[in-house]
């Protein structure tokens, strides 16, 4: 029989190339996403399809309900994509901003990989399962007007190191992988909530963010970024993460997770703040 796996954040970039490529590779795929409309067009692609929004307990409690009855039961892998930015300087971050980007990308996060971990417990006499944690580079360093989501990375690569400690008497195993620069949609998904939280008018940062910030959110991109890669890059890890008798705890994707993990733990924080300038 298929392995099944409930991944979230399907509608576009990395959850929506991991859902269309393992289920051509023969896994039991339930994509799940935030809207409705993004669930039909993925069943009419194809996709076994319905909504979890990890800003909603009641979302969520349904939604892993559904993946459970429809998986028969049993559950041999969690994907926690989903994830949002909320661009701007740290100075500007209303106390509510931070709330409501950790309410997805933290605290649902973690309640859905809780109701996991109880599911997969009950499969074989120590558990059995996969959780996989997308994280990013953003969770091995920081860079300007990033702070609200390099803030939940940060966390949950804590988190998760905790997580992989308590479960090493189980075989329920616990992943990180970490992007760099993919394509995606999270820069234009992260405009509506730059624009309801940050009042970059009246910031003392205003001219940075004419001169920078605007500019990269609101020009149209032309070229890729130096260094991405296509989401297929990330559902490639993803699959020796899933498929590997014995994973890695973490898996890096494209140069700059490579150089900034190297960086980490080699630098004196002078050098890591310079070279982190520069991304």
């Amino acid at each position: 029989m298929a392995k099944t796996i409930l991944i979230t954040g399907c509608s576009s970039g990395i959850g929506y190339d991991a859902a269309h490529g393992l289920a051509r590779a023969g896994w039991h795929v339930l994509a799940t996403c935030r809207r409705s409309q993004d669930c039909d067009r993925l069943r009419a692609e194809g996709l076994e399809s319905f909504p979890l929004d990890l800003a909603d307990p009641a979302s969520i409690e349904a939604g892993f309900n559904e993946a459970v009855a429809r998986a028969g039961g049993r559950l041999d892998a969690l994907y926690n994509n989903a994830a949002f930015a909320c661009p701007g300087a740290v100075e500007d971050l209303p106390p509510d901003a931070l709330r409501e980007i950790f309410e997805t990308n933290l605290f649902g996060l973690h309640d859905l990989t809780r109701r996991a971990i109880a599911l997969m417990r009950q499969q074989g006499s120590t558990g059995e399962g996969r959780i996989i944690q997308c994280s990013s580079v953003l969770g091995l360093v920081g860079i300007r007007w990033r702070g609200a989501y390099v803030a939940t990375k940060f966390a949950l690569e804590g988190l998760s190191d905790v997580l992989r400690l308590e479960m090493q008497d189980t075989d329920i195993k616990i992943i990180l992988i970490e992007p760099g620069p993919v394509t995606s949609k999270i820069r234009a998904n992260s405009i509506p909530h730059f624009e309801k939280w940050i009042d970059w008018r009246r910031s003392a940062r205003r001219a940075h963010y004419e001169s920078s910030l605007l500019k990269r959110l609101y020009e149209e991109k032309t070229v890729p970024d130096r260094f991405e890669l296509p989401a297929s890059a990330v559902t490639r890890k993803l699959r020796h993460a899933l498929e590997a008798p014995r994973p890695k705890a973490r898996y890096y994707v494209t140069t700059p997770t490579y150089l900034m993990g190297f960086a980490r733990r080699i630098l004196p924080n002078r050098a890591l703040d310079w070279l982190a300038s520069k991304g």
